[in-house]
């Protein structure tokens, strides 16, 4: 077969030479770069084998033995072939826009132990009603995934196992069961034989994704690839990866949390601003239609240092709940510690109350957190993480009942935020009857004063001043 006349590549992350060197001058890692021997290309082996199977059209010209498609104008195209169809997983569907678009090639990432395997292994015994599944693992063998299967209720006649890592065996699979799904964990532990490298290196993760890529676009045969990742939360392997791919989807959570998330990165069939909500507990994944009550913690009375905003995961608003402790430093340089919440813009809030409101904070250990292990980003955080922090400074609580959105800027300012009718609207379902927003924002009804709804008080604030005024009664 063919040899590559590329030169040499990085085995860490893929950057090319026309000669050997030491040193990559992509990633900097001694050691890494070796000459390239791969063939070019296994992708068209699998073709072949993919169109030789039953049911294949006959044609040429091809280089791999499949016929040439016939192109045709748009309006001919059939797009009722490219509709999703459900897993029966709601909140995935919800993520995915609908659910698994024939030929798709999703790829879910997330940190080892989070709940990968048993979400695919759950959806895929859902989709096994309706026709063969196969799901391939590379990582246990097919009793500790009987095992799994067994504990969640995950069994069905029609969901197959195979443990295998070898691309070519699982091309085998694909041809003998002719599933409706194709499950693969994980793609860095699948080989190809013709390929040089290791599992999991650049150049195997690229060319077995690549395959298997192929094999789901001819056979209109969803598929879903297990991602490992790095030490920073981004996808490992070559970047490549990610474009191969349709969908790319983060499944997250804390390890301590029992709350599991699924974002869409990539979506080329759907939303990429929409995340599913999943309670992991001993017997897998419960969908959380309404999870706002897992961030909020229980006080029989208003506790100083908490205050309460609205955040939107992706269109879906969820009530969170943020905290803060402030208290006297007997180092020389106090301790700020922050928990589910961005580091450098709750250093910028303190900043900026300190200056511009004259809350004294320079020399105080401050800590700072969520509830329910919730991660909160987005900047409408910010007004709710100011309150918090005046409120431990002066040892006075935010009002019950209250919740507060908005972007708080340098000078003191509250910006508008997206979305603030509907936080409202959820703050208020939760039992919520005072909501602090920036001004402007469209949340009160024109013409009723500060009054959004009968039950709901809106006050409109300009800056972080009259935001403490308005919460610190």
């Amino acid at each position: 077969m063919a040899k590559s006349t590329a030169g040499f590549r990085c085995t860490e992350c893929g950057w090319q030479t026309p000669k050997w060197v030491g040193r990559c001058g992509e990633c900097q890692a001694w050691g890494t770069v070796e000459e390239m021997a791969v063939p070019r290309l296994v992708r068209a082996g699998i073709r072949a084998v993919v169109h030789s199977g039953p049911g294949a059209a006959g044609g040429a010209g091809r280089p791999g033995g499949g016929p040439v498609s016939t192109a045709m104008p748009i309006e001919q195209v059939d797009a009722a072939q490219a509709s999703a169809r459900p897993t029966s997983m709601d909140e995935l569907d919800r993520v995915l826009g609908g659910g698994l678009v024939p030929g798709a090639v999703l790829l879910l990432a997330g940190e080892p132990g989070v709940g990968k395997s048993t979400l695919l292994l759950e959806a895929g015994a859902l989709v096994a009603a309706g026709g063969p599944v196969l799901y391939v693992t590379g990582e246990e063998s097919a009793a500790q995934v009987r095992l799994r299967a067994d504990r969640i209720g995950a069994v069905h006649e029609n969901l197959y196992l195979a443990a295998e890592t070898d691309l070519d065996a699982i091309i085998t699979h694909v041809e003998s069961v002719q599933p409706r799904l194709l499950i693969i964990d994980s793609v860095q532990a699948i080989a190809a034989a013709d390929v040089d490298g290791v599992p999991g290196g650049v150049t195997q993760v690229r060319e077995v994704a690549a395959a298997l890529t192929a094999v789901a676009k001819d056979r209109a045969l969803p598929t879903i690839l297990v991602g490992h990742v790095t030490k920073d939360g981004s996808v490992a392997g070559p970047r490549t990866l990610e474009h191969l791919v349709d969908v790319v989807l983060h499944f997250e959570g804390d390890r301590h949390s029992r709350l599991r998330m699924v974002r869409a990165v990539k979506n080329r069939f759907g939303p990429t601003d929409e995340v599913g909500c999943f309670d992991l507990g001993e017997y897998g994944l419960i969908g959380l239609a309404d999870p706002s009550g897992l961030f909020l913690s229980r006080h029989r009375e208003p506790v100083p240092g908490t205050c309460v905003t609205v955040t939107l995961e992706g269109r879906r608003p969820l009530l969170a709940e943020v905290q803060a402790l402030v208290g006297p430093s007997v180092l020389e340089v106090p301790r700020r510690v922050t928990s589910g919440l961005d580091a450098s813009r709750v250093g910028m809030v303190l900043a900026v109350l300190q200056r511009r409101a004259d809350v004294k904070l320079g020399k105080a250990d401050i800590y700072a957190a969520t509830v329910g292990g919730v991660r909160l980003t987005e900047p409408s955080v910010d007004l709710a993480v100011a309150l918090a922090l005046s409120s431990s400074a002066a040892n006075l609580s935010v009002s019950q009942g209250v919740i507060a959105v908005g972007e708080v800027g340098l000078a003191g300012e509250v910006r508008n935020v997206v979305g603030v009718p509907r936080r409202v609207a959820e703050a208020e379902r939760m039992g919520f009857r005072r909501a602090i927003v920036p001004a402007g924002s469209a949340a009160a009804d024109p013409g009723a004063g500060t009054s959004g709804t009968a039950g709901m008080e809106v006050v409109e604030v300009e800056d972080v001043r009259q935001a403490l005024v308005a919460a610190l009664r």
